[in-house]
């Protein structure tokens, strides 16, 4: 890899690129729907569900087996509120771990100027549920956090990475890299102009199909990240 990026913050997904969870909310997103009778499987949900807020990718999920726009929308807010209470419940018990070499990428991104935030289409509960498991802290593990909660708008629309660049200071996007293992990702990362996206294949979705967003990089791991950035000079 012949030429480094200069950047400035790398803004990571959490659930599937540095969390690693065992798609335990994507399983649960597939539980709540299919108690409404329906019969999605855990790749659909992974496909068509990956990197959303979760009342969108429940939405997203299940309209292909819908005519009326109206029936949709009450089964979607039956399916998340079962959803929410599913998953409080699953998480309780939970192991939740790191994908290898994490914790010290971060540490050596910000020892080298690098900033370092997570966004994720979780709620914010849910976000520091997975912080808290981790023993991560804002400011100390990572410089900053952005959830689905803190925008209007959530992926693919670039609010998360705007918010984050305000909270680390950066201005100019190109000096911003995002990080994820969705298409979703990837389209939030060109929304908001970003120098690099990057697909990274540790979570919800294939090479293949993170190709079809047209990624600056694809990656099978974080640590390949230290031949792709630039540190300051």
């Amino acid at each position: 890899m012949s030429e480094k990026h200069y950047i400035k913050l790398i803004v990571f997904d959490m659930a599937g690129t540095t969390v690693n969870e065992d798609n335990v909310v994507y399983k649960t997103l597939q539980l709540a729907i299919n108690k409404l009778g329906h019969n999605f499987t855990l790749n659909n949900v992974l496909l068509n569900g990956g990197g959303k807020e979760k009342l969108q990718a429940i939405r997203d999920i299940m309209k292909p087996a819908y005519n009326s726009s109206k029936i949709l929308e009450k089964d979607a807010q039956i399916a998340f509120s079962d959803f929410v209470i599913m998953l409080k419940k699953s998480y309780e018990n939970l192991t939740v771990n790191t994908y290898d070499g994490t914790t010290e990428l971060f540490e050596f991104l910000r020892k080298n100027g690098v900033k370092v935030a997570l966004n994720t289409g979780y709620n914010t509960k849910t976000a520091r549920s997975l912080l808290d498991k981790l023993n991560w802290s804002e400011g100390q593990t990572f410089d900053a956090l952005v959830t689905a909660d803190d925008v209007a708008n959530s992926r693919p629309a670039p609010d998360m990475i705007l918010l984050a660049m305000e909270k680390c200071g950066i201005s100019n996007s190109k000096e911003v890299a995002k990080v994820g293992d969705t298409i979703v990702d990837i389209k939030e990362g060109k929304a908001a102009e970003c120098g690099l996206t990057l697909g990274v294949t540790s979570g919800a979705q294939t090479a293949d199909q993170l190709t079809t967003a047209d990624p600056d990089f694809i990656i099978d791991s974080l640590l390949e990240l230290k031949q792709i950035i630039r540190l300051k000079d």
